[in-house]
């Protein structure tokens, strides 16, 4: 019985181990970013969360891993006059160009073999633009109070802003709620999932919303030029920027927000 139960705390304390570095919650980071600069997390492999907050931006980055050793991702920080981009940066695979953490679609992400996720939980203060962009993962953006980006691949991205929207992915779904549409352009886009946008009830513009195996509903009254069975193409209101709304397999909806 002694065996048994000395064999029981040996396995319960190797357990907490794994446990202990399989998670580690290495990186946390608060500063000021204001209003009108941009708050960038750029990720592989998990998803990234944002929220409304008060006072300094926060980032917190959690690693996770079943076989790769999480400690070999770093999280770097690059600040800009702009405001500030954090990446997770994993180890370089050999015989390629370096990992490196650049702002917006530039520098180099490549894994092989290395299954460690990276949790991005990031505060936002009001009139600070979120971007989020990941590989593999979620993007959620909740009751952000500036301009937001969501891109993904494998993943579904959902904002809800008082500010402008903006959202893609490959393999999932879209739901963009937002205050303000007035960008000079947009793309919404995804291969397999649906779309869902809540747009003010002023919005105005020359839309283009295709799908293959899907429906296209609104509830603002579309002038059309051209129309079949796949896509609707003509005007909202008094016409406005080109946007663009495609799919293959889901529906694409465009609902007014309740004021």
């Amino acid at each position: 019985m002694r065996s048994l139960f000395r064999t029981s705390i040996l396995l319960a304390f190797s357990a907490a181990l794994a446990s202990s570095a399989a998670a580690q919650s290495d990186f946390q980071w608060r500063g000021l970013v204001l209003s009108g600069q941009s708050i960038e997390i750029k990720g592989i492999n998990g998803e990234i969360r944002a929220v409304a907050g008060s006072g300094d931006a926060q980032v917190t980055a959690t690693k996770t891993a079943r076989r790769s050793n999480p400690a070999d991702v770093r999280i770097e920080l690059v600040t800009r006059a702009g405001g500030v981009t954090v990446c997770a940066v994993y180890p370089t695979v050999s015989g390629k160009e370096p990992n490196t953490c650049e702002p917006g679609s530039g520098g180099h992400s490549e894994t092989r073999d290395n299954d460690t996720q990276v949790h991005f939980v990031v505060s936002v203060p009001a009139g600070v633009t979120f971007v989020g962009r990941t590989i593999n993962g979620d993007v959620d953006g909740d009751g952000l109070q500036g301009d937001a980006e969501a891109h993904s691949v494998n993943g579904s991205v959902k904002l809800t802003t008082t500010g402008r929207g903006i959202a893609n992915t490959v393999n999932g779904s879209i739901s963009v709620t937002m205050g303000r549409a007035d960008w000079t352009e947009a793309t919404f886009k995804t291969v397999n999932g649906g779309i869902t946008l809540k747009l003010p009830a002023s919005f105005g513009a020359d839309l283009s919303a295709n799908t293959v195996n899907g429906d296209i509903r609104s509830d603002f009254p579309v002038s059309v030029t051209t129309m079949d069975r796949r896509s609707v193409h003509g005007t909202i209101g008094a016409g406005g920027p080109h946007v663009t709304i495609s799919t293959v397999n889901g529906s694409i909806t465009l609902q007014k927000t309740q004021n």
